[in-house]
């Protein structure tokens, strides 16, 4: 079983959620291998149809108390860009595809995607570059992030976060 997760956190994201379960992404998904999508969709407008089939499922919840299994379980994790859900993921060393939100312009969420970017941990996009990513992506060019060092990255985030004020 090859399974995608999809994570908004507490918020609500509902770009994200539209375009990973539409047509097009999931049949990309598909051709990629992975045969479950788990959307955890927060507080969002946008509720997919959960559905099963021989060769594919979609499951569809809003919260759970912690993500822990789901990411565990997970052989892609697809995230919005929030501080705590990149980390849980990267600390799992899961390959990693942060979604900007473009609508949220106080953006030092895409900070801190891009020096993640840089350092190889991860890889990211906005919503509309999704599909292609999922198509042109390698994973097995990603670094796992140094496990058991969130003091490297709380560091990092005041760095990232302090840019900002």
């Amino acid at each position: 079983m090859k399974c995608v997760f999809v994570t908004v956190g507490t918020t609500s994201f509902d770009d994200l959620i539209a375009c990973v379960s539409a047509h097009d992404s999931l049949q990309i998904i598909q051709s990629l291998g992975y045969n479950r999508l788990v959307l955890q969709i927060g507080r969002g407008k946008v509720v997919p149809e959960p559905f099963s089939t021989e060769s594919f499922t979609l499951d569809v919840y809003r919260y759970k108390d912690s993500l822990k299994e789901d990411l565990q379980k997970a052989d892609l994790v697809i995230s919005h860009a929030g501080a705590g859900s990149c980390l849980e993921t990267l600390e799992k060393r899961k390959p990693l595809i942060v979604v900007i939100n473009e609508r949220l312009m106080n953006n030092h969420q895409l900070e801190l995607a891009k020096q993640l970017h840089k350092d190889g941990h991860l890889f990211y996009c906005t919503c509309s570059m999704l599909p292609g990513l999922l198509q042109s992506m390698d994973l097995s060019t990603l670094n796992c992030f140094p496990p058991g060092q969130p003091e490297k990255f709380s560091a990092f985030l005041d760095k990232v976060v302090g840019l900002q004020k």
